[in-house]
């Protein structure tokens, strides 16, 4: 019975390395900084399938990933910044869905990868920055990362600089980054349940083929950063975002040459 279910995932031995190998560097970067899954795995599994099935596919293991990473660390969440991001987030959500729906997703691509890459450019190059963010950037972080989440999947990022810019310690900014991620993971799942993505049982299955990778690159990404400084932690993440805004911007433009 098992062996006739896996049979619907149609990948070879050669296929599933690459595929294990790139959901398992997607959590080490999770565990690492909290967000960044889509970006890393993204560009692996678009070999593999299509968009449609990835961004729902990373949602589910996001959300357990998420909830991972809260049980321990939930006495560190900050309630109020939690409270603060989530209408907004929610907001994003049900906004980016709309122009899912509606609107071509390309130019928005383009732009999220530049804003993202000048920002972390800016912050790289700048030393001296502020002690911490107005509670009025919870607004538009909130909202645009609710968007870009449920577009492409990656919109962790913009709650991350937020987070770091507000909360004290690493420890407060990635357990309600954690908490944070997982309301959007349940916002997003409740969608994909109600336009019937997860009655597709290969994606299922393949999800629970993947579960022990995402373990895998948790614990490693979670014991590289336990003797990290604040400030090495947010330099990090720094530079992920960074990275993120590069993979974002090349999306875009191997999107471009396809369709040209």
């Amino acid at each position: 019975m098992l062996s006739t279910l896996f049979a619907q995932i149609p990948f070879s031995a050669f296929e599933w390395l690459p595929i294990l190998l790139g959901v398992g560097a997607a959590y080490i970067v999770f565990g690492i900084a909290g967000f960044g899954t889509a970006l890393v795995a993204g560009p692996v599994l678009i070999n593999f399938m299509p968009l449609s099935r990835i961004i729902p596919l990373l949602v589910l293991l996001d959300f357990v990933a998420a909830f991972g990473n809260w049980l321990p660390a939930r006495k560190a969440v900050v309630r109020a910044e939690l409270l603060r991001l989530l209408p907004c987030m929610a907001l994003g959500c049900t906004l980016g869905v709309v122009f899912l729906l509606n609107l071509k997703s390309d130019l928005l691509l383009l732009l999220m990868g530049l804003f993202i890459s000048a920002y972390a450019l800016y912050s790289l190059a700048v030393k001296i920055r502020p002690a911490q963010l107005s509670a009025a950037w919870s607004v538009p972080m909130g909202t645009v990362g609710g968007l870009f989440g449920a577009l492409f999947g990656s919109g962790g990022f913009l709650y991350a600089i937020y987070l770091n810019a507000r909360l004290p310690s690493k420890e407060q900014a990635r357990a309600t980054q954690s908490a944070l991620i997982s309301c959007s993971a349940v916002v997003r799942l409740s969608l994909f349940l109600f336009a019937g993505v997860y009655a597709d049982l290969p994606l299922l299955l393949l999800a629970l083929c993947l579960l022990p990778m995402m373990v895998i690159g948790l614990y490693l990404g979670r014991r590289l950063t336990l003797n990290m400084s604040r400030e090495t932690f947010v330099r990090l993440v720094t530079w992920l975002v960074l990275a993120s805004g590069i993979a974002l911007i090349g999306r875009y433009l191997s999107e471009v040459n396809w369709q040209l």
